[in-house]
């Protein structure tokens, strides 16, 4: 190898151990004549490595002191490194689950879940930063694909996603946490979804719903329905454990509004006060066999091959107010919001209806 690859070599190594967190601001790198014996080059060879990460901001060299890595790197340069050193793990994740005999849709499930439970992990959205769309809302699977898929939809743009419920979606579009939000809240007195929220939590403002989807909602059982639950009057059973979903959920509302209506008590149901953030995360536990039966998407509880007992129908709406729809990264969205794409790409979702998708209602102020 020549001088001038192996310098580029040296700093490459430096950069990923600067990256990786191998090497801390403030580190001394090994001195030239240390760093020519391990790599067999001459000192001068190394001295241009050094020259070449003090131009990119990396290390600093001072008389006396050696050369050390700088307390913050440039972020124009670290960004892609970084990048890079995530791309280069993800794939090294990717040979390993390949190698053990996994599959490729396997495995992107498997991150996808994981992605799921970070979602809903995620601290109240900050600030709006430029180019930044936040959502906030309620958990659903079709929203995780559109986060992968934004800089597709809309290029130089980013999707935050943060799941928290339909109540806590609309809430942050109220106080400007948010710019729209996901929500399936079914009113009994109207017998309609979500329009009775949006007056109540955005009065005055004028409002558009534009449909997502239609979601197959029921109980998850483990497979073969070991327990032999048979519907909501069997909750009560000492020998059934539920799995809720969070207040504020959509799910949980529907869920409150049926025991209501049949006069079940919530504290005569055990594992009602203990609960899920999202549908999968309900699916999960009842797979890993921490509780019997939940309420989830049939989607949901096909991934954990899981038993399904459908109970209705929902309509999962985009919630966005008048003056956040004609941004550009919006419209870009909205532009991709039709039956036929989605019946498409993501056919392999049990439960799901698209024939609605990017209907628009407007809601106007009283």
């Amino acid at each position: 190898m020549n001088g001038t690859e192996l310098y580029k070599q040296i700093a490459a190594s430096i950069r990923s151990q600067i990256l990786e967190g191998e090497l801390h601001p403030g580190d001394r790198l090994p001195g030239v004549r240390d760093q020519a014996a391990r790599w067999n080059c001459t000192q001068g060879t190394v001295q241009r490595a050094y020259q070449e990460l003090a131009r990119q901001g990396l290390v600093v060299s001072r008389p006396g002191q050696g050369t050390r890595v700088t307390a913050e790197g440039p972020i124009e340069i670290a960004a892609p490194l970084q990048r890079a050193v995530l791309v280069h793990r993800a794939e090294a994740f990717l040979l390993e689950m390949l190698t053990a005999g996994h599959s490729l849709p396997a495995v992107q499930q498997a991150i996808d879940l994981a992605m799921d439970r970070w979602r809903a992990l995620q601290k109240p959205s900050e600030p709006p930063a430029e180019n930044v769309l936040r959502f906030s809302g309620s958990h659903d699977i079709v929203v995780n694909w559109l986060q992968t898929h934004f800089n597709e939809i809309s290029p130089g743009s980013q999707l935050v996603v943060q799941f928290g419920g339909s109540l806590a979606g609309l809430i942050a579009l109220a106080e400007g946490r948010a710019d729209l939000a996901g929500a399936h809240l079914w009113d009994g007195e109207t017998g309609t979804y979500n329009v009775p929220y949006v007056r109540k939590l955005l009065p005055g403002q004028r409002v558009a719903l534009v449909r997502l989807a239609s979601r197959r909602l029921g109980w998850a059982l483990a497979a073969g329905n070991p327990r032999a639950f048979t519907g909501l009057a069997d909750l009560v059973r000492p020998d059934i454990r539920l799995v809720n979903r969070q207040p504020g959920s959509g799910t949980r509302v529907w869920l409150d509004a049926q025991l209501h209506r049949h006069g079940i008590p919530p504290e005569d149901i055990q594992g009602y006060g203990e609960t899920q953030p999202t549908h999968t995360a309900v699916a999960r536990a009842i797979a890993e066999g921490r509780g019997d039966v939940g309420l989830v998407l049939e989607a949901s509880a096909a991934l954990y091959g899981l038993a399904f007992e459908p109970l209705t129908d929902e309509n999962y709406d985009l919630i966005i107010p008048a003056v956040a729809y004609e941004r550009e990264d919006i419209s870009n969205l909205l532009s991709k919001l039709n039956p036929q794409l989605f019946s498409a790409t993501l056919a392999s979702l049990r439960g799901y209806d698209f024939s609605g998708c990017g209907q628009i209602q407007w809601v106007a102020p009283i």
